[in-house]
């Protein structure tokens, strides 16, 4: 309860920083300042991406015939123009494509050695979300002491089960231990905090991170159960950030047919909508969903979906987008 507290506390005197700088308002989608700090969204598919392997249906049939556009597996990469430091949030299996998409828009410093990022925060150990790892290892990159930043379970998952343990024997990544609530200190204007939040936990913990930068902040929440079921208010949360990338697996029930959704407690989009109809305009403007699973129609921009979430002021969260900080 005292540990519940202090983070409450800390949310929310982050919070009235924000509100100092910023009014709380709604934020620009780019920082003014060329020299500020931002995160870029480098995906915002469900584990399997979009197409997914196996799936002939009409979702998945657009993309290869054209009609629709392909998109990689949630993502989101942190940069600092004044440092020239990179960080990634979750190693997704389009670690290649994604780290290509970073380096077009933010280049690694001269002479560092691939990947050339300073660190991957990683939110769990489903395989959308941390197998990207193996372009890390001896068969690929072969890189040194990449900072990987896990929660405990996390890393005694990757250091006790092969072939990711070959990663940590090999020095390829250096495990970096985080705790719930703890902020980590990337450098003078850059924080990291990591939040637990409730999600199927087979062999490790999930977190989801707020990025504090000097002006305002960031909610990377790729995954979650139903959000009665997280200790913490999502319409609390969401005073606390500038913008809130949040799970979007699915819109709605249903989705899946033939299957009993229960089972897969994401909160849907729809769910979502209705949670926040309520709440002030510029709060529902912070939200912009991500993690679409392949079936979900929302992806489709000209979607009825797609509509009924901006008229209700949010957004489907785009790749190559950036938010300042």
């Amino acid at each position: 309860m005292l540990h519940q507290r202090m983070r409450i506390a800390l949310l929310l005197s982050a919070a009235a920083i924000l509100a100092t700088h910023a009014g709380l308002q709604q934020p620009p989608d780019d920082a003014a300042d060329d020299n500020a700090p931002y995160v870029v969204v480098l995906g915002i598919a469900q584990d399997g991406g979009y197409p997914q392997a196996g799936c002939h249906e009409p979702c998945c049939e657009a993309v290869r015939s054209g009609d629709a556009a392909r998109r990689h597996v949630a993502c989101l990469a942190l940069v600092d123009p004044v440092s020239n430091q990179r960080w990634m949030f979750d190693a997704t299996p389009d670690f290649r494509e994604q780290l290509r998409m970073l380096d077009a828009i933010a280049p690694p410093r001269p002479g560092a050695a691939a990947p050339g990022l300073d660190g991957i925060f990683l939110t769990h150990a489903h395989i959308g979300h941390y197998t990207g790892l193996m372009f890390l290892g001896h068969e690929s990159i072969g890189a040194s002491e990449v900072q990987t930043y896990v929660m405990p379970r996390m890393r005694t998952f990757l250091s006790g089960n092969g072939p990711w343990s070959q990663l940590v024997d090999y020095n390829n990544i250096k495990l970096r231990p985080i705790m719930d609530g703890r902020p980590i200190r990337l450098n003078d204007r850059l924080f990291i905090t990591p939040i637990r939040v409730p999600h199927r936990e087979e062999f490790s913990e999930v977190v989801g991170y707020r990025i504090q930068g000097p002006n305002a902040s960031a909610l990377f929440i790729p995954d979650i159960d139903k959000w009665d079921r997280w200790t913490e208010r999502l319409e609390s949360i969401l005073l606390t950030v500038d913008v809130a990338y949040l799970d979007g697996t699915f819109y709605a029930d249903g989705e899946l047919p033939g299957r009993d959704m229960s089972g897969i407690p994401h909160p849907f989009i729809d769910e979502t909508i209705a949670r926040l109809r309520q709440q002030n305009e510029e709060l529902r403007r912070r939200v912009r969903f991500i993690h679409l699973n392949h079936t979900n129609p929302a992806l489709r921009a000209d979607s009825e979906q797609r509509k009924a979430i901006e008229a209700a002021g949010m957004r489907v969260a785009e790749e190559m987008e950036r938010f300042g900080l």
